[in-house]
């Protein structure tokens, strides 16, 4: 089957997004499809054409950037002859070129899969007000025009103003999520990068360092944890410096952080056996998000495939890892005191909430889920015999 998918912004990006697109292309790619991935060259140093775990990458030129979106003239174009080609056309929003690609999918005959990530919330301003008009407009344009509308959980879907309008088109389908194995010789060494010492209890949160993601209120609630367990100490992994957008996020926590010295130490984005390593070696990781521009939180069953229970905010979608497994607790959005409180009984027996790892990682596998978006395109594709050029888009 020949499948293309568009997105805005694709790996080396770092973003739940970009994870999950990325997974899924490459185990549609191992099931022998033919994939191509149609994004944005943000950074002028990409190549603008790579085949990536056997995944065929075109990057187009950004002219412009509104907010976090970004106007690819040339998109439309290009758009027009991938979608040619393919037999199933995958739009992963939010994605402001999801609008027009969807209608020339539709004109061409194409059957069209909306994969929805999350409601977009955009900080207060008169353009960030302008793109997220845009952004809803073209979601519904999308969204109208797709047979299919899939999202991580119906829970996210029952209280999203967005997927309410669409219910009778959604279809579940989990996120793909897996972790490469590591041995005792990755975790030492990860301890030893980490500077880990005997005896810190370690509360590991993984993600962009972002006000959606509620770090402030881990920021708040430590000081709580350290008078019960005075060797807590936070490993913060994800991009920190430089977030597209959360400049003035990052400056507003840099003093509250810095007065925490060596209870809180940042280590950047790591490689896979390293996060992998850092999830076996915290002893709890927390998803505090405070809207729903978090719909899941794919760190929570990465989490929990190491063992590791986690606590996380109880909003719609974010709350289903810990709901379905049992490996962690909920806390209310934005409240500190009660991620205090959890993060102290958690660390006072961590084993109570450790679960089944196994069975949340055959769950949640990359080719389960691919597995899932596969019989999906086939129930909605109808390849015809000849169509467009064999070998594939053009490179350029």
């Amino acid at each position: 089957m020949r499948v293309l998918i568009c997105l805005t912004y694709y790996r080396p990006h770092y973003s739940g997004l970009t994870i999950y697109v990325e997974r899924l292309a490459r185990a549609l790619a191992d099931r022998g499809h033919r994939v191509v991935v149609l994004t944005s060259r943000y950074d002028r140093r990409l190549p603008a054409y790579e085949k990536l775990d056997g995944v065929e990458v075109h990057r187009l030129d950004v002219w412009l950037r509104v907010s976090k979106g970004v106007i690819m003239p040339t998109m439309l174009g290009r758009a027009w002859r991938f979608a040619r080609w393919a037999d199933v056309v995958n739009l992963h929003v939010p994605q402001l070129d999801a609008a027009p690609i969807s209608l020339i999918g539709r004109l061409l005959g194409r059957p069209i899969v909306l994969t929805y990530h999350c409601d977009l919330h955009l900080p207060a301003g008169f353009i960030h007000y302008v793109a997220n008009q845009v952004s809803h407009l073209a979601n519904h344009v999308s969204a109208s025009s797709a047979q299919v509308v899939v999202t991580n959980t119906r829970d996210y879907a029952e209280h999203s103003p967005f997927l309410r309008r669409y219910l009778p088109r959604v279809q579940v389908i989990p996120p793909p999520v897996g972790l490469p194995p590591i041995d005792e010789a990755v975790l030492q060494a990860f301890r030893r990068m980490a500077n880990i010492q005997p005896g810190q209890r370690i509360i590991g949160m993984a993600a962009r360092l972002a006000a959606e993601k509620g770090v402030e209120y881990l920021v708040q609630a430590l000081p709580t944890v350290l008078e019960r367990h005075p060797q807590a100490r936070v490993l913060f992994v994800g991009q920190h410096e430089g977030v597209l957008g959360e400049e003035a996020y990052a400056q507003r926590l840099a003093p509250s952080i810095a007065r925490l010295g060596e209870h809180w130490a940042f280590l950047g984005t790591l490689p896979p056996q390293q996060f992998a390593a850092f999830l076996h070696v915290a002893e709890v990781t927390v998803l505090p998000s405070i809207n729903s521009t978090e719909s899941f939180g794919m760190v929570q069953v990465e989490s929990m495939i190491c063992g590791t229970p986690v606590i996380a905010s109880d909003l719609p979608g974010v709350r289903q890892p810990v709901t379905m497994t049992g490996m962690g607790a909920i806390i209310p959005p934005g409240d500190a005191a009660a991620l205090a409180h959890t993060l102290i009984t958690i660390l006072a027996d961590p084993g109570r909430f450790r679960g089944d790892p196994q069975a949340v990682a055959a769950q949640f596998s990359p080719p389960a889920i691919a597995e899932q978006y596969e019989a999906l395109f086939a129930s909605l594709a109808v390849p015809v015999a000849g169509r467009g050029d064999k070998k594939g888009p053009a490179v350029a």
